[in-house]
């Protein structure tokens, strides 16, 4: 599962006044993910349309495709939400020039459940987000075992209507080998700011260290991406992400939906 920001999800400084309808609170799309929690009593229903990911490699290609990924994120409190994520659909072409062979698979992706909890004062520009994911997906898009972690998510606002997010990371990520788990850390940072009424736009970037077994990576990563509010209760999301080194998918081709209830 992926966590993502854009300027409407972590303007998360203070909470409002009793009665006050709360700012709208989405973490999609982009890098990072928002401090800020969902409101009491409206759920937020974040899904990924349609997800594209391009990896080539020295005479392969593998084009990954991922649609309905759905994450349900319900408060428990002023400064608590829980979610559930679940991607329905995933499927991967992996094309080999040189054996002149091309391999499908598909199927359906892991659970992955959360809890985001602020720090300090209730819906604060801090929060520690702990998850944990569990193999129910197939060898297409799940991982083969389960996996957890915590996020440290961060918005602070800088003025003039920019704001920064910053999101530290560590894992116990699956092996590649679909078996145990091995140490993984990073950290995505990333500005945002409003470019006309209802739309806001990010650019981030994000480094990940990997120790699997198989093979150590560090990832980088840039992102660009674009919300738009279609509604008090709809957002609209559309994001590209850019490789930066060999370790990483050349890239990342993604739009969705974000509504709240």
């Amino acid at each position: 599962m992926r966590y993502r920001i854009l300027l409407p999800a972590f303007m998360a400084v203070a909470a409002p006044a009793l009665g006050e309808e709360r700012y709208f609170c989405a973490s999609r799309p982009g890098l990072n993910t928002p401090p800020c929690i969902v409101e009491r009593g409206h759920p937020v229903l974040e899904l990924g349309l349609v997800d594209w990911t391009l990896s080539r490699q020295p005479g392969s290609r593998t084009d990954t495709i991922a649609s309905g990924q759905a994450v349900l994120r319900v408060a428990l409190g002023e400064s608590t939400e829980v979610q559930v994520g679940w991607t329905a659909f995933g499927t991967v072409r992996t094309a080999d020039r040189v054996a002149r062979t091309v391999q499908h698979d598909s199927g359906t992706g892991d659970v992955t459940l959360a809890l985001r909890q602020s720090l300090g004062k209730a819906n604060g520009p801090i929060a520690i987000q702990p998850y944990i994911t569990l193999p129910t997906g197939g060898t297409a898009i799940g991982a083969g075992d389960w996996g957890a972690g915590v996020l440290l998510p961060i918005g602070v606002p800088l003025g003039h209507g920019i704001q920064l997010a910053v999101t530290p990371q560590v894992a116990a990520a699956v092996n590649s080998s679909r078996s145990g788990r091995h140490f993984a850390y990073g950290a995505a940072a990333g500005l945002s700011t409003s470019l006309a009424e209802g739309l806001s736009g990010a650019v981030e970037v994000s480094a990940t260290r990997d120790e699997d077994p198989g093979g150590a990576k560090t990832k980088a990563l840039a992102s660009t991406s674009l919300a738009w509010m279609a509604g008090k209760n709809t957002q609209l999301d559309i994001g590209t992400v850019a490789g930066l080194n060999s370790d990483s998918p050349d890239i990342e081709v993604y739009f969705g939906i974000t509504r709240r209830f």
